[in-house]
């Protein structure tokens, strides 16, 4: 029964966009006829269940990144899992939400900001569905997608959100906050907010195929700036509370305004990205990417 319902989950899409909840948005309010679903994946379970509902007309996937409660630290969240778990459903669009501090002045907290570029600063996470026998490099010049980032932007002005239609995140290992002489450095090489989970699920995220935009909700002003040079986590849930009802009405725009299909390059991140003849390719690593790989290999 198991088998036969992955092997079904693999070949209907249950949900085509599939949402995934920062700290301050563990649930997504406006889902109807919602239902649970509990994946296991050839890399380990996702951080919580996937709750599949209808919003805006459309039938989404909502997974809360750090768990209901939040629970997982950045560095603890299984990113690969999550991502699966999220193709696995048919999921060709992700609309990721994230608390992120600023490094500029004129990026205010309240806020959001939708990047167009990523900076790594992270430490040992695994950001790659391959090695194990099989190599793979995707392109990654542009870590987004360019059209689902312009949807999310047309929602925010739809919705009266100040909104910055571009910029840098850089994404630390977390889960402290920066020290200033980081934060200052960070300022020095021109990024614009920071966080500490994004960029890990952009890279599996392109490499599933998938698109992928991130909605960055501005909390604070890291600690570099003089009038609030300390931050603080009481700090940032209060400026996410206020958040809170802006990026839901964000999201329904954005899914509603999305068409049912997709014409950018992202559904064809691996057409020249397979590096291993695929006679060489172990059984087991096979089985367990089939899901992502097996359209090449058909």
């Amino acid at each position: 029964m198991a088998k036969a319902r992955k092997r079904q989950l693999t070949k209907t899409a249950i949900a085509r966009i599939g949402i995934i909840g920062g700290s301050g948005l563990y649930t997504m309010p406006g889902l109807t006829d919602t239902r649970e679903l509990r994946i296991r994946t050839p890399f380990g379970t996702p951080s919580d269940a996937l709750v599949v509902g209808t919003l805006a007309g459309k039938r989404v996937a909502f997974l809360a990144r750090h768990g209901r409660g939040h629970r997982i630290l950045p560095s603890e969240i299984n990113y690969r899992a999550n991502i699966y778990a999220l193709k696995s459903l048919g999921v060709e669009r992700i609309i990721s939400v994230s608390a992120v501090g600023s490094l500029k002045e004129e990026l205010r907290p309240l806020q959001f900001l939708i990047p167009d570029q990523f900076f790594d600063r992270t430490r040992g996470r695994v950001a790659t569905f391959f090695g194990h026998g099989l190599v793979a490099h995707v392109s990654f010049d542009r870590p987004t997608c360019p059209q689902l980032s312009g949807w999310l932007v047309d929602a925010c002005r739809q919705e009266g959100v100040v909104v910055h239609d571009r910029g840098t995140y850089v994404c630390i290992e977390g889960p402290q906050f920066s020290t200033r002489a980081e934060s200052n450095t960070y300022r020095t090489m021109g990024f614009d907010v920071i966080g500490m989970t994004n960029l890990t699920e952009a890279k599996l995220a392109r490499e599933a195929e998938l698109c992928y935009a991130t909605v960055a909700m501005i909390t604070d002003y890291d600690c570099w700036h003089p009038e609030h040079d300390a931050v603080t986590a009481s700090e940032i849930l209060a400026n996410l509370n206020r958040n809170t009802e802006n990026v839901q009405h964000v999201i329904r725009a954005a899914v509603a305004a999305l068409p049912e299909t997709r014409n950018c390059p992202c559904a064809q991140a691996l057409a020249h990205a397979l590096v291993t003849d695929r006679k060489l390719v172990p059984a087991a690593t096979r089985r367990a990417l089939r899901l992502i790989v097996g359209k090449y290999w058909s």
